[in-house]
């Protein structure tokens, strides 16, 4: 399948034979090969984690078995086999009951050597626009801190003199009349509790160590099997060889049971009677995000999972999902996403969350502990 590809010249000393396939398997971007036939005949690396699918597995495949055949990339190769011309498409989308890629990049190019053959690379566009979506999510949240400042200082100091009011009325008003001072104190510990909970989003500087995020994982499944998810299964994967992750024990706690309560939630009301939620980790070698606007990268190869097979996400919800106040839930204040999201952007990590029928997934990219970490502010 890897076969040898050499090009035709040198190496910059003119004495070796430059290996083409050591050249894409070294690339950061999914390049493949496809022969008339639309048959793979060669994949980088990069194209076995793009397809999900090993080099071998590939090579017994066409691209149809991956992907529809209405799907506009098949229209982009018709096209680079007609023309004899390099053609490139953006924000394609590539669905399948194998395959679920968006905002993908194309561009086919002929091989006149090889009649028919084409040579295609995918360039995933997704992840860049959930970072650029997740800082705007996060200037949102400082707006909802600007807000619980003035809500604490404008008030919390009356709510206190209309809940006292209240109080007094009770003990000296008639049994109907004390129904209603009743309903003016709770209304007014509603209030309040609202805005403790915004409180939450003030920027204060946390403080970091090297964690074990299993062990952050297996307290948050001891909580939810004993607490709010008896009922359900909890699978883990977990990759033992992790290095640490460097973050604040507390806050990744409240992140991973914020997800974790969700996804109870969704199966309870789905009437799922087999729900299932899986915890899993993994290490994405090379795994490096540029900050969109900025020459920043941030390197994030510690990637924690939570999955489960509920309902899913609606499509006009998702896009919007780490925004304060939007909520599925008829009593949810629509601030536990954008308190995760925020979190995690605390921490220079990035969220993606990935939602169909039977299948959500959140991914969590975060730092690992580096050895002058310790060391830094």
């Amino acid at each position: 399948m890897k076969r040898v590809l050499r090009v035709v010249g040198r190496s910059p000393d003119r004495t070796r034979p430059v290996d083409l396939g050591v050249l894409l398997g070294a690339l950061p971007n999914a390049v493949v090969l496809l022969d008339a036939e639309n048959r793979f005949k060669y994949v980088n690396q990069a194209a076995e984690q793009f397809f999900g699918q090993s080099a071998s597995q590939l090579a017994q495949l066409t691209l149809g078995d991956l992907v529809p055949e209405d799907s506009p990339i098949f229209l982009l190769i018709e096209q680079v086999r007609a023309g004899e011309v390099t053609i490139a498409d953006h924000d394609l989308q590539l669905e399948s009951v194998r395959l679920r890629k968006r905002g993908i990049t194309v561009q086919g190019t002929p091989l006149p050597e090889e009649p028919g053959s084409i040579l295609l690379t995918l360039q995933d566009a997704s992840t860049a626009r959930t970072l650029d979506r997740q800082l705007t999510f996060r200037s949102a949240a400082r707006s909802v801190t600007g807000m619980a400042a003035i809500l604490a200082h404008e008030v919390k100091n009356p709510l206190s003199g209309i809940r006292g009011a209240a109080q007094l009325l009770e003990a000296s008003v008639s049994p109907n009349d004390r129904e209603l001072a009743l309903l003016i104190r709770d209304e007014a510990d509603r209030i309040r509790a609202l805005v403790d909970r915004m409180e939450i989003f003030g920027e204060k500087p946390i403080e970091r160590t090297g964690l074990n995020i299993h062990r952050v994982l297996e307290y948050v499944r001891k909580l939810a099997q004993t607490g709010f998810a008896p009922h359900i299964r909890f699978s883990e994967s977990y990759d033992p060889s992790l290095p640490p992750v460097w973050g604040n024990r507390d806050q990744l706690v409240q992140v991973i049971l914020n997800l974790v309560k969700n996804a109870a939630e969704a199966i309870t009301g789905s009437g799922n009677t087999h729900g299932e939620i899986v915890l899993a980790t993994g290490y994405q070698h090379g795994m490096r995000i540029a900050i969109p606007g900025s020459m920043v990268r941030l390197d994030l190869p510690l990637l924690v999972c939570v999955r489960d097979n509920g309902p899913g996400i609606a499509e006009d919800i998702r896009q919007h999902l780490f925004e304060p106040f939007v909520t599925t839930k008829p009593t949810g204040s629509g601030l536990g996403l954008a308190l995760v999201a925020k979190i995690v952007g605390d921490h220079g990590g990035l969220m993606q969350v990935e939602s169909r029928p039977g299948r959500t997934e959140f991914r969590l990219h975060l730092p690992v502990l580096h050895e002058d970490a310790e060391a830094r502010p």
